[in-house]
């Protein structure tokens, strides 16, 4: 990693996220303020406050550290040893973890019971949450109840659609959309109000993030869904894979002259590829997901018992490539099941050690 890039892991000194651009319309076609979103003022005054207290994630993209994320998957079934393990591979290096949501619509444990039992392990969990499965009352009790629970993020998204899944015949939902569910997730914490228009008390607290994919078609257009979600309120975007650098650092230009990137931390997704076939995969049945001919050429020319090494040193390169990309906040590594690679990446790549701080902590104040 070359010193400019070292610098801005240490700290970009970029613009705090949580603010806004000013005169940006909700999908309530009111006006947002512009400004950085304060937890401690923002919402009913009169109401009795739950704030969840600054976790690592939101520490990280406030101070401008580098910030790294990872994913813990909920096993199928009631195995709550299956959560602790992979936390305490991850624990000391990564801000935080994605609890994935029904991750493939395939029937698992939840993303707030598996959220929960990270937190028990010192892993901050980012709880994942689909519209897929639930209408507008159940997403936002459960919203609800990953406050009460202490969850300090938030990750809001509509979920592959079921016939992608184990319960193909299962009916989608889908009663509002990932914007909206930004929308009002923000609604509850900034104004201390839900949908019908009732009194939170006390409004809950959450980092707000939500997903985007620069390389789904039409690309031209992908900039611009993400900046309907950061005036909805998304406060950091996890992209999905990157292999092609070129073409994310043009939607990082588009990003850029929307003003997002300082408004939103920019988190690229990246992962280890441990075989030829899984990269043909990605790069041929996922949709959005690009993968250029001569990153499939430079895996198929090693030998096949190098190429798990080959595809780490890959992403150890992506890693310090988009660290060293203007507007880009950290990395979201996507391991899939081999949470292990996460910690020789981190290390591979020049990335500082997280701090060993405690998990955000349920903090109640009683307001006037």
């Amino acid at each position: 990693m070359s010193a400019g890039a070292e610098k801005r892991v240490a700290g970009r000194g970029r613009g705090a996220c949580g603010t806004e651009p000013a005169g940006v319309a909700t999908p309530a076609g009111g006006e947002r303020r512009s400004g950085r979103v304060d937890p401690a003022s923002a919402g009913n005054g009169r109401a009795a406050r739950s704030a969840v207290g600054e976790g690592r994630l939101r520490a990280a993209i406030r101070s401008g550290r580098f910030a790294v994320t990872a994913e813990i998957g909920p096993p199928r079934g009631a195995d709550a040893d299956a959560i602790r393990r992979k936390a305490a591979v991850l624990h000391g290096h990564v801000d935080a973890a994605n609890i994935t949501d029904n991750q493939g619509a395939h029937a698992r444990l939840s993303s707030w019971a598996g959220s929960v039992l990270a937190m028990e392990c010192g892993v901050e969990p980012v709880m994942q949450l689909t519209t897929r499965d639930r209408n507008r009352i159940a997403l936002q009790s459960d919203l609800m109840s990953a406050a009460a629970l202490g969850v300090p993020n938030v990750l809001l998204l509509s979920g592959d659609h079921p016939t992608f899944g184990d319960h193909p015949d299962a009916t989608p939902v889908f009663d509002i959309d990932s914007v909206q569910l930004v929308w009002t997730a923000r609604m509850m914490r900034d104004h201390g109000r839900l949908l019908s228009g009732q009194a939170l008390r006390p409004p809950p607290q959450w980092l707000i993030g939500a997903v985007e994919n620069p390389f789904a078609p039409p690309v031209g257009f992908r900039a611009k869904r993400l900046g309907k979600k950061v005036a909805a309120g998304a406060e950091f975007a996890q992209t999905q894979y990157v292999f092609d650098l070129d073409g994310f650092a043009r939607w990082m230009v588009e990003v850029r002259d929307l003003g997002l990137d300082e408004h939103c931390a920019i988190l690229p997704g990246v992962g280890p590829i441990r075989s030829v076939r899984a990269l043909e995969y990605l790069g041929s049945k996922v949709p959005g997901i690009h993968v250029p001919d001569d990153v499939v050429r430079r895996m198929r020319a090693v030998p096949g018992d190098r190429v798990a090494e080959e595809g780490m040193r890959l992403c150890v390169e992506l890693v310090q490539a988009l660290a060293e990309m203007r507007g880009v906040a950290g990395v979201h590594v996507m391991a899939f099941g081999n949470e292990a690679a996460v910690p020789e990446l981190v290390d591979r790549a020049g990335l500082p050690r997280r701090a060993d701080a405690p998990v955000a902590a349920v903090v109640k104040e009683e307001r006037a």
